[in-house]
């Protein structure tokens, strides 16, 4: 999948630091004549590398389905008719889509976290905490906002979402920075200790004393509005604007990436930190800065799922979310955009679980199956890629 972030850096890392540049070296050196021929190849292996990137997502979604596909037979199940029910459980009725959505809306949020800090050579693991801060952010302010008109309540309510999961994800960024911490495992730990502090206050502090392990009802000036106010065709259904909100924030953040100095020295810094460092970008606070931006979208995300599904802040509100953002940014190669259809993907996927096991009596573990090959293809792109380029050669076209 073309992200579009290709050509402004180059495959060698010097070449992106115009002060180490002389002129006429790096990128501006002609080819020496007599090497046309050599050139014209190299031209066309990357064209070729980038059809083969571009596909490569189809292609471990094809896989993921044939494998699945397997499983299903060994436990007696018809694929054809499994997947019907799948199609039909995500797509086959206002309802339906509108669940589909209502299941997109924190999976793109996540999946952009991961996608920013991937980009910015940071591996974001903690998205689930952050997802955590943001939810009981809202949930707070929330009832704290509750005399505000909707239409200022509610963007008040997701800044202090994000500034939570901002807040949440900045310990850990300055522990990489300051002593070498692994980001991996801080913030994976950081995740744990917002679970259960989350846990800890809808039981204690936070609690409205009926016995659940939850807090107070949000008042409706402080909850998202439904989706089926502006598109009548969805009915009852439980989606809401959040969806909207997110394709915003993923048009926002492919922006910043590909337009701004911020995007432009996160993706140096994850492309070549010597090298961005050489030329003058200051590596650390380039990764304090990424982590932020990754956990302020996760910290939305929570946001989202209290004031738009549940309306209150629970112990364990969120279906990994977290988790499934790491799916979702793999397989949208990290581009904003591409994480809008990723997580429509994997949304439609949990969406028609349900549907699948009804209707063909196949298990929604088969949901988790797809996930998880998706997942493995992805991260053996190697073999995919080697694989169609012995099949181009034996082909004649490309390599």
């Amino acid at each position: 999948m073309s992200d579009g972030f290709d050509t402004p850096l180059s495959p060698n890392p010097l070449n992106n630091v115009p002060a180490l540049r002389a002129p006429g070296q790096g990128r501006d050196v002609p080819p020496p004549a007599g090497d046309s021929a050599d050139k014209d190849f190299a031209m066309q292996r990357e064209r070729m590398q980038r059809v083969i990137k571009a596909i490569t997502p189809f292609i471990s979604i094809v896989i993921a389905v044939l494998v699945s596909s397997v499983f299903i037979v060994a436990t007696g199940g018809n694929p054809i008719a499994a997947f019907q029910a799948l199609l039909y459980g995500a797509f086959g009725t206002p309802r339906a889509i509108g669940e589909t959505l209502l299941r997109t809306t924190p999976l793109i949020f996540t999946g952009l976290a991961l996608a920013y800090g991937f980009r910015s050579g940071v591996f974001n693991i903690g998205a689930e905490g952050q997802l955590y801060m943001g939810g009981l952010a809202a949930a707070y302010f929330g009832i704290t906002f509750g005399g505000l008109s909707t239409f200022i309540a509610i963007p008040l309510i997701i800044i202090a979402a994000a500034a939570a999961g901002a807040a949440w994800a900045f310990i850990p960024a300055l522990m990489k920075v300051r002593i070498g911490a692994n980001e991996v495992i801080t913030t994976m730990m950081f995740t744990y200790i917002g679970k259960y502090v989350v846990s800890w206050l809808v039981t204690g502090p936070l609690a409205d004393n009926s016995g659940i392990p939850q807090s107070a009802q949000l008042p409706p000036s402080s909850s998202m509005p439904r989706l089926s106010a502006i598109i009548p065709f969805l009915g009852t259904g439980r989606a809401h604007l959040g969806i909207v909100v997110a394709v915003l924030f993923a048009v926002v953040i492919w922006a910043v990436l590909k337009y701004t100095t911020l995007g432009y020295e996160a993706r140096a810094v994850g492309y070549n930190p010597f090298a961005s460092q050489a030329g003058g970008i200051s590596v650390g606070s380039t990764i304090i800065k990424s982590l932020c931006i990754s956990g302020a979208l996760a910290g939305v995300a929570g946001a989202v799922e209290v004031m738009g599904v549940y309306g209150r802040l629970f112990d364990n509100f969120s279906n990994n979310f977290g988790f499934t953002g790491i799916a979702v940014a793999l397989l949208a190669k990290n581009n904003p955009l591409g994480v809008i259809a990723a997580a429509l993907l994997f949304g439609a996927l949990d969406a028609g679980a349900g549907t699948m096991q009804l209707e063909a009596g196949v298990s929604q573990k088969v949901i988790n199956i797809i996930q998880a090959v998706i997942i493995f293809t992805i991260a053996a792109e190697t073999i995919v890629t080697w694989s169609i380029e012995k099949f181009s050669a034996r082909k004649g076209v490309g390599a």
